[in-house]
């Protein structure tokens, strides 16, 4: 491993923001700040003479926002980019996670003054995020996931599926099938290539753990409602997972189903070092589907879900990691890999066709 500090460059144009993000990195050994600019503008000019590992931007900017500037930077200089900003409001989501379709790699809350008493831990989360960025790998193309039935013969079998509102009525024994899927650090990005391209009327739920700093989920939620033509929404406690729809496991909280099949949200501790865990919900969604669960993995940080894609492959369920060459940070992944409980290890562009092609043309 290599003792050179990870050089970060920051573009921030709050001068009271810029020296609490200056003071926070530099409190760590092994965090350079190698240069600052108020604007894109600025950090164009700059940025190829500091040679930066990682690079921090805000959205909103004079002359040149976060987005034009994240677009020249993924076209010119590619480096790992984390977006921080302050917790996405319901006019700014779009444009937030915009971002990270463009090319950037994560979001954290910009941190702001009267931090006294969480200080210390968002400082810790914020040197954890650029440590993890330094890391990773950086994709100069973004690709867009057209909203299009496709399978890898090339058929078309929609005129088979039930529709939307079919797919969704009659459901009080709930759906046969479930999809679960967990991601990390790129998870955003690899969620949209994974659910645009499934249909409104795909029979069965999908529940979905994201690892993401806290007041950024219901963002991810509202930019994926405009992304894909399955109904997105965070899953309250008491409801029954109804297919066509796709469920966030809410911030600070598990995501497991009880007997009757009915979400269940708990605080219980964490579980691999996350609360909500995806090994938790894919655990859960072993027990309760059985041999009808589908277990992904994508992106990500440590091993989270690793052990929950095990209880789903021995229950008899079909199991997906993403691939090294298409995942930002190969961890996850990796682990339930390494585990033996990964049968298939796909490309992103083709876990959903994969997936479709395996259980849609069947009854269950």
């Amino acid at each position: 491993m290599s003792s050179l500090p990870i050089r970060v460059f920051l573009v921030e144009d709050s001068p009271v923001s810029l020296v609490i993000l200056q003071r926070m990195l530099s409190s760590s050994t092994d965090i350079q700040v190698v240069g600052t600019a108020r604007n894109g503008i600025e950090a164009l000019q700059l940025i190829p003479q500091v040679e930066p590992t990682v690079i921090c931007t805000d959205f909103y900017m004079p002359g040149m926002d976060g987005l034009e500037f994240t677009k020249q930077i993924m076209a010119e200089y590619p480096r790992p980019i984390l977006v921080i900003s302050a917790s996405v409001q319901p006019d700014n989501t779009h444009n937030i996670f915009q971002l990270l379709e463009a090319g950037a790699v994560d979001v954290f809350p910009k941190p702001g003054a009267g931090l006294a008493t969480d200080y210390e831990l968002v400082k810790q989360e914020l040197i954890t995020k650029i440590r993890v960025l330094s890391g990773v790998t950086v994709f100069t193309k973004q690709r867009r996931f057209p909203m299009t039935q496709s399978s890898s013969s090339g058929s078309t079998p929609s005129t088979n599926y039930p529709t939307s509102t079919e797919a969704r009525i009659g459901l009080n024994t709930g759906p046969k099938r479930v999809l679960a899927l967990g991601a990390s650090t790129g998870g955003p990005q690899a969620l949209q290539a994974v659910l645009r391209p499934l249909p409104a009327s795909l029979p069965f739920p999908v529940l979905c753990v994201q690892h993401i700093s806290e007041g950024f989920l219901q963002g991810l939620v509202n930019w994926l409602k405009a992304e894909c033509r399955l109904h997105v929404k965070i899953a309250q406690a008491g409801e029954v997972p109804l297919a066509g729809t796709v469920y966030f496991a809410p911030e600070r909280s598990h995501l497991e189903l009880d007997r009757q099949g009915k979400f269940l949200c708990s605080v219980s501790p964490l579980v691999d070092g996350h609360r909500p865990s995806v090994t938790v919900t894919f655990n859960s969604v072993a027990k309760f589907y059985g041999k009808a669960a589908i277990g992904t993995l994508l992106t990500g940080m440590g091993r989270d879900g690793a052990e929950g894609m095990r209880a789903i492959a021995e229950a008899g369920g079909l199991t997906i990691a993403q691939d090294e060459k298409s995942s930002i940070v190969f961890g996850m992944p990796k682990e339930a890999i390494a585990l033996g409980a990964a049968q298939h290890v796909l490309p992103i562009n083709d876990i959903a066709n994969f997936i479709t092609s395996k259980v849609l043309p069947k009854k269950f």
